[in-house]
């Protein structure tokens, strides 16, 4: 059988509904149709006034961009076919002298990209027909309206005129008349208007590039009908590849290759006077939830005269109380019951009222902020319309971003200075400042500031945490600044290149405009769409009510629940007590990862700095015994903040050198005391050792357990802190539950040493304190030959935690803070990658990590599997984990609630789907 690529809807001329369905759900159909396509097949079918029409497939759209706009073989022949269904379905023939029939071309892709594509009304329309809708309306004004609307917006999208040609002809009409609305020009303004179109479109119109509209060598506007509507159907298909639908779908992670379908459908009418009326309307309220009917409506009007703003709106409430509407109104407020009824959703509908008659002319499921999200999927339940599941699958986790972080006040009207990535997501604004000491000033004499910086570095961690935002001019999503702030829930906007950074100077100018910025000055940043704006913009944190607890709630019932599937867990990435707690605030189930190395940042520096430089044993010894006590507070803390839940430690993990002060700074002061005549011979030493400690690749040198196999007396260090604070807990009756993690394995010897030191200091402090201390041991897998032989590693592990941010970096071969900012938008634009490896896990990383889950369970049949990379907070991702068997994810502190909701879904859609109510 020849595919099929043309799909009516609608009743033919007996009434008779003769809708045909491209699959045998709204969501199959959707696919082929498109979702406008598909919905309005199936309102055809539940018996919704639907203008008749028919509706060429999404495959069509692909197939022919894809051979170069050209139609595929038969394809033209179809479509033709249907046309003249429809023709005869209605009675009527395009531009027909008598009685005219006229179209409408809309696009409509499987997902809803409202604005993005293309849409002609009025199709079917010339110097001939235009006589026959006077004869068949006795409205010549009507006529003529319709007429010129046709003729500009087909020379608009189809032509790409500048539609802006088009309104100064109006206003030139209304100013040479008197008049001040479009309402105020009378049928012989309107015929002259369409004349005035006729022309521009001539004048702006390459008859070489469209030789089908060419005439004697010019562009004239096309009467025939049949070639309006090929145009038109081309015109649609083009505007799936236009750069403000293609930014669309790269913003909405849509796929490219889906393509629109178009739907060819019989017009009606909203501007024939005042019984009739066109409008669009939410079954509940999209901003917040309530279940009140939302919208609204232009009397006497067209589609495009609701969007385009051009009219003062009325609201939809209004409609069964408006003179020759109310009847019209009434039927659609009980449509509005039967959609909510069908599709047990909110839903988003266009209709037009023609002298009184309602049409259904859309619907889709609509579009909602998080608030509202959550209100009608918990009213959809309470109401019995759809299961927990169902509803836990109708709130997208990466909304919930909207209720966590601070955001612009959607009422603010603003222009952005520059824009970056958007690393962190939230908004802030301060004065701008340059180091972090200027930050800490700022934040104790009560300023709100931005850090701005070229890059930070973990000296900045102090600054980072005084500021309201962080805003560099290098690194990508995953840089440090990056990172930090999505650990800290702080706005961040990462690798803004106009910016160009004098920090020593205190002052920043902004490439291509003539903006410098000086300490203090007040910016704003949006770390949710990488926006920097010039000057403050008003802030509001959106209100946490109980139903994102409700949820959530509902999604860990789900999670943990063994009859529906293998359960999830949820934890958190915390380095101090204070994460730690929040973590538990945001019901995280444990930590799954405290990186020891961020505990010894600000004052404690100094103490590893003296433990790395010293020659002398007994500093060395003093630094580590006063570094083991500092640790050990922190780990009272945590253990307490989330007693009764695992706590994993991660031994120190990065090379030495990150903790130690930049040699190239030192050489620059020592250059200039010898010029001025001082003795600099220690620091010439000290500049020795600090270059000694420079590597030319350090992350893959001297670093994870390679340091503790090196300098075994830090790990001694931290085990001691680590078991100490849990005794000490122990004693006093709570039930701490820290286990150990080795980073950066890739031998199963060294794990076998290292864990042999960790044993052996655990018995020490246990018998120290007379307790019984139960720490399991388990190790980061994060390189490719950890994973590959993770079945002997296994052997020496309790759990495995895949650190999937250096996974990444050395299966790829890539350097995250480097690619990002280099080459991955170019990847992503050309489709190398189609997501960024260090947002969502890769699949060729995927697969090293079943291989490591598959190897672990071999090597010990009791090993437990997790994740604690960046994507362990990553919806998609997480999917992706549940699927290759992890049995927990580690994430941000602020990301915890988005991980629980993700993971929920996951384990729903990787068992069966959504359970549904019994009909």
């Amino acid at each position: 059988m020849a595919e099929k690529h043309v799909y009516r809807f609608g009743k033919d001329a007996n009434g008779n509904n003769v809708t045909e369905v491209a699959g045998k759900t709204v969501d199959e159909a959707k696919w082929i149709t498109g979702g406008k396509g598909a919905n309005l097949a199936e309102m055809a079918n539940i018996g919704l006034p639907v203008p008749p029409g028919f509706t060429i497939s999404c495959q069509t759209c692909v197939a022919y961009s894809g051979a170069g706009n050209v139609w595929p073989d038969g394809v033209l022949d179809e479509i033709d076919i249907y046309r003249k269904d429809l023709e005869e379905r209605m009675g009527k023939k395009l531009g027909d002298k008598e009685d005219p029939l006229l179209v409408s071309v809309r696009s409509g892709a499987p997902f809803s990209m409202p604005g993005m594509m293309d849409t002609v009304l009025n199709l079917g329309l010339n110097d001939d027909s235009v006589q026959g809708l006077i004869k068949q309306t006795q409205n010549p004004r009507f006529a003529w309206d319709s007429y010129r609307r046709f003729v500009q917006m087909f020379s608009d999208v189809v032509m790409g005129v500048n539609g802006q040609l088009f309104e100064d002809a109006i206003n030139a009409k209304k100013a040479e008349k008197g008049v001040k609305l479009d309402t105020e020009l009378d049928a012989d303004d309107l015929k002259d208007l369409v004349a005035t179109f006729k022309q521009i479109f001539a004048d702006n119109v390459d008859a070489e590039k469209y030789p089908e509209v060419a005439e004697g060598g010019k562009a004239v506007f096309p009467s025939d009908p049949y070639l309006q509507l090929r145009l038109a159907e081309q015109a649609v298909f083009g505007s799936w590849n236009t750069p403000r639908a293609i930014l669309y779908r790269k913003q909405n992670k849509i796929p490219d290759d889906l393509g629109t379908a178009v739907n060819v459908q019989v017009m009606v009418f909203g501007n024939k006077g005042n019984t009739s009326a066109t409008g669009v309307a939410f079954t509940r309220n999209p901003a917040d939830g309530s279940n009140e009917r939302y919208g609204d409506f232009l009397v006497n009007a067209q589609g495009e005269d609701v969007v385009a703003g051009i009219r003062n709106t009325q609201p939809i409430s209004d409609l069964p109380k408006t003179p020759g509407l109310e009847a019209a109104g009434k039927e659609l407020y009980h449509v509005f019951e039967i959609l909510e009824d069908h599709y047990a959703d909110m839903m988003d509908l266009e209709f037009t009222i023609e002298q009184g008659k309602l049409w259904m002319l859309q619907t889709r499921v609509g579009k909602r902020t998080a608030l509202s999200a959550l209100k009608v999927a918990i009213q959809m339940y309470e109401e019995g319309r759809i299961t927990k599941e169902q509803a836990v699958m109708r709130v997208a986790p990466e909304q919930l971003d909207q209720l966590l972080h601070p955001q612009f006040d959607k009422s603010a009207k603003y222009d952005v200075l520059a824009k970056g990535l958007n690393a962190s997501p939230g908004a802030a604004t301060g004065g701008v400042v340059f180091s972090s000491a200027d930050a800490e000033a700022f934040k104790e004499a009560g300023k709100p500031c931005i850090l701005v910086r070229w890059e930070t570095t973990p000296d900045d961690l102090k600054g980072m945490v005084a500021a309201e935002g962080i805003l560099t001019s290098h690194g990508g999503k995953t840089s440090h600044a990056a990172v930090i702030a999505r650990g800290m829930g702080a706005p961040c906007v990462c690798g803004v290149e106009a910016l160009n950074i004098d920090a020593p100077n205190k002052m920043v100018s902004v490439s291509g405009t003539d903006v410098v910025l000086h300490e203090g000055d007040v910016i704003s940043i949006d770390g949710t769409t990488g926006d920097v704006i010039l000057g403050e913009v008003p802030l509001v944190r959106p209100e946490l009510g109980g139903d994102l607890e409700t949820i959530l709630d509902w999604a860990d019932e789900i999670r943990k629940d063994s009859e529906r599937g293998r359960v999830i867990g949820v934890r958190a990435n915390a380095d101090n007590p204070a994460d730690a707690q929040l973590s538990a605030d945001n019901g995280a189930e444990g930590i799954g990862l405290d990186r020891t190395e961020h505990m010894f940042l600000g004052d404690r520096k100094q103490l590893i700095q003296n433990f790395i430089l010293a020659e002398d044993d007994a500093v060395k010894a003093d630094s580590l015994e006063k570094l083991g006590a500092a640790q050990k507070g922190d780990f009272l803390g945590m253990f307490k903040a989330m007693d009764g839940k695992t706590v994993i430690v991660r031994l120190l993990d990065p090379p030495l050198h990150e903790f130690l002060d930049n040699p190239r700074d030192l050489e620059v002061e020592i250059t200039k005391e010898e010029d001025a005549g001082k003795d600099c011979t220690e620091k010439r030493q000290l500049l020795a050792k600090l270059d000694s400690f420079q590597e030319a690749n350090p992350m893959l040198g001297l670093r994870g357990c390679r340091l503790g196999l090196v300098y075994p007396e830090l790990n001694v260090m931290q085990v001691k802190a680590i078991a100490s604070a849990a005794a000490e807990l122990i004693k006093q009756g709570l039930n701490p539950k820290p286990e150990i993690m080795i980073p950066l394995v890739g031998f199963e010897r060294e794990i076998e040493i290292v864990r042999g030191v960790v044993e052996e200091n655990v018995k020490k402090v246990a018998d120290e304190y007379g307790v019984e201390l139960d720490i399991p041991v388990g190790t980061m897998i994060e390189l490719p030959r950890a994973a590959i032989m993770s079945e002997d590693i296994a052997h020496h592990a309790d759990f495995f935690s895949f650190g999937t941010n250096d996974l990444t970096q050395t299966c790829l071969g890539f350097s995250r803070d480097d690619v990002e900012s280099a080459f991955m938008p170019l990847y992503l634009e050309k489709k190398i990658v189609k997501t960024n490896p260090f947002a969502t896990l890769d699949p060729g990383v995927a697969k090293l990590v079943e291989m490591g889950v598959k190897g672990g369970h071999k090597g010990n049949p009791n090993i437990v599997c997790g994740v604690c990379g960046e994507t362990g907070g990553d919806p998609e991702s997480i999917h992706m984990y549940y699927d290759l068997g992890l049995d927990y994810v580690s994430c941000s502190p602020y990301r915890v609630p988005i991980a629980r909701l993700a993971a929920a879904q996951a384990k729903i859609e990787s068992n069966g789907g959504a359970k549904t109510l019994a009909k």
